[in-house]
């Protein structure tokens, strides 16, 4: 049966007649992205703010009382005096501070002129980011005071190494600003994969499906027909997350706004076509729920680079990630939000990502072919 246009426009009135008879179809596509950018932008965060520390000072001076102002003075860590170390240990068992900071012996000017400063760090260790975290703070907090008492004093403090460093993309050292871009993959693969399996999984369980194939129309038309409406309500939540990722949470768009919503095109087409691969395969609603998460929605939150770095997983694994259209997105995304138009990193992510989406709607159309012919 020959492609007939007129038979695809009518096919895509009939499912957007069906979206907004579907209240959930909408409130997923549009309504969910945001509430999780919401979620994720306010109540998610990486960032280690207002660390509570214990503090010893066996001998108090005036370089002592400097240097704990200076540690109240930084946004990272929450000071808690204690007469002993004794007292701090038994704080850290119960878990009421993350560390203690111990200045014990003869904390003057001429032991820090000499690199014997009498300083003792005791980190927990149980969550071993936040441990890193606590260290990296203490280790600035500590440089800039050391610089802050040698112009004070007009004294030079010998340190090991001066290191002057300067953060690139994101300067302001904000998780927020990581995370946005993630959770706009996560919404479109909610849109693209979860949602498409639901509905048409449905369509199957309604024999709603059954009575379409006893039209006239061709297997190309059904699927486009699925395709576009979503297609269309993918994009409209990504415009909604950008909006608000930008707008809301002050996260930059440094690159182009063209490049980005090219590269969610492509990947809202790769999610797509799983999804009818998906619904056509399974055609109960439960296992097309369950076959879309575990195939696309954990994956894009596991292993995309999303959250958990992927340079530290182990050599299978990141191998594994190749396979998910999610990792390419985030690089995009993450790229073109903080960075800019980086060709050397787009480029090869778009070629992937065109890979996938031909591929996906590809196997979608020869399963769903073999199966509703």
């Amino acid at each position: 049966m020959s492609f007939a246009p007129m038979r695809l426009g009518a096919l895509w009135r009939k499912e957007w007649m069906q979206i907004r008879r579907d209240p959930a179809s909408i409130g997923i596509g549009v309504v969910l992205p945001a509430i999780l950018l919401l979620l994720f932008g306010y109540g998610i965060s990486l960032d280690a703010l207002r660390l509570p520390i214990g503090v010893v000072v066996d001998r108090p001076n005036p370089l002592t009382a400097s240097f704990v102002a200076g540690l109240e003075q930084s946004r990272y860590f929450a000071p808690h005096p204690y007469a002993t170390i004794e007292a701090a240990e038994e704080a850290m068992n119960r878990t009421k501070v993350e560390a203690i900071l111990w200045l014990w012996g003869d904390f003057t000017r001429r032991g820090l002129r000499e690199g014997n400063a009498p300083i003792s760090l005791i980190v927990n260790g149980v969550d071993a980011n936040t441990a890193r975290l606590l260290e990296g703070y203490f280790q600035g907090v500590w440089g800039q005071w050391l610089d802050r008492e040698a112009k004070t004093s007009g004294e030079p403090i010998l340190t090991p190494v001066d290191v002057e460093s300067r953060i690139w993309f994101n300067p302001a050292l904000e998780s927020r600003r990581y995370l946005a871009p993630g959770v706009i993959v996560i919404n479109m693969t909610l849109v693209g994969a979860l949602l498409t399996a639901l509905v048409i999984a449905r369509e199957w369980e309604r024999g709603t499906m059954e009575a379409l194939l006893s039209t006239p129309v061709s297997v190309s038309e059904i699927l486009w027909s699925k395709i576009g409406p979503y297609f269309v309500l993918g994009m409209g939540g990504m415009a909604v997350s950008v909006g608000m990722a930008v707008g809301l949470f002050g996260v930059p768009l440094v690159g182009s706004p063209w490049v980005l919503f090219l590269a969610a095109a492509l990947f809202l087409l790769s999610s797509l076509g799983m999804g009818l691969v998906i619904s056509t395969a399974f055609r109960s609603t439960f296992l097309a729920s369950m076959v879309a998460v575990v195939a696309t929605f954990l994956p894009a939150f596991i292993l995309s680079g999303f959250i958990f770095d992927i340079g530290s997983m182990p050599g299978p694994i990141r191998l594994f990630t190749y396979l998910f259209a999610a990792r390419y997105f985030v690089a995009l995304l993450q790229t073109i939000f903080l960075a800019g138009n980086v060709w050397s990193v787009i480029v090869p992510n778009l070629a992937a990502l065109s890979l996938m989406a031909s591929l996906f709607l590809g196997i979608a159309w020869r399963i769903s072919r073999r199966s509703l012919e």
